[in-house]
């Protein structure tokens, strides 16, 4: 976990190097976070095929984030920490976007026993979203937590010890229309959350 962290926070730094405050969005470009050299090639890593449900029970799969930028993280509604503070903020994302169709939002509770779709549809509702542009997903403890750790390198896990009995960190993922990771940011801290959205807006314009 140790390493993870550390991974993360470098990739996290490295992304804000890439920002200068003064610069019109047409002259930044955000780095790509997950890749690799294969010979003189470089692969770009990309979030997998998925299937999950939404809080309306409705089948979501990644065909559906097609050519769209979404945020995603990882939460559960009956997490007493960083969960709140993290979907205050993402509301500040929802509202900024809302009915804009190249944007959605992705939260997967890692709680897969309470966490049904019909419960985490109480709670889009207490947050007040609607419809589907920011869908709450549920799937089986080893889907969330495969595509958590092995594709958005996002530490998850049980943890009766730790308070609401899970553990995971607060990092909003940003991914682009190719579904390639292009951004972390602390979910819990304002000025990231400023710098996502300024990101957003940079990756919007990208073709």
């Amino acid at each position: 976990m140790a390493n993870r962290i550390i991974y993360l926070a470098f990739l996290l730094l490295l992304s804000l190097l890439n920002v200068c405050s003064g610069c019109k969005h047409k002259e930044r470009h955000l780095p790509f976070l997950q890749q690799e050299v294969n010979g003189k090639d470089t692969l770009y890593k990309t979030i997998p095929a998925f299937t999950f449900l939404n809080q309306d029970s409705t089948v979501v799969s990644n065909k559906d984030f097609d050519g769209k930028i979404y945020v995603a993280d990882f939460f559960f509604t009956s997490c007493p920490t960083i969960c709140p503070v993290m979907h205050r903020n993402l509301l500040k994302v929802y509202e900024k976007y809302r009915d804009n169709p190249d944007v959605k939002l992705a939260s997967h509770t890692i709680d897969a026993k309470y966490d049904t779709p019909s419960r985490m549809k109480d709670y889009a509702t207490k947050l007040g979203v609607k419809g589907d542009q920011w869908e709450f997903l549920w799937g089986t403890r080893d889907s969330i937590y495969a595509i958590a750790e092995r594709n958005y390198l996002v530490t998850v896990g049980q943890d009766q010890k730790a308070p609401g009995g899970f553990i995971h960190q607060g990092y909003l993922v940003l991914v682009d229309k190719h579904k390639r990771v292009r951004g972390y940011y602390d979910g819990t801290v304002d000025e990231q959350v400023k710098q996502l959205l300024d990101d957003m807006d940079v990756l919007l314009e990208e073709k």
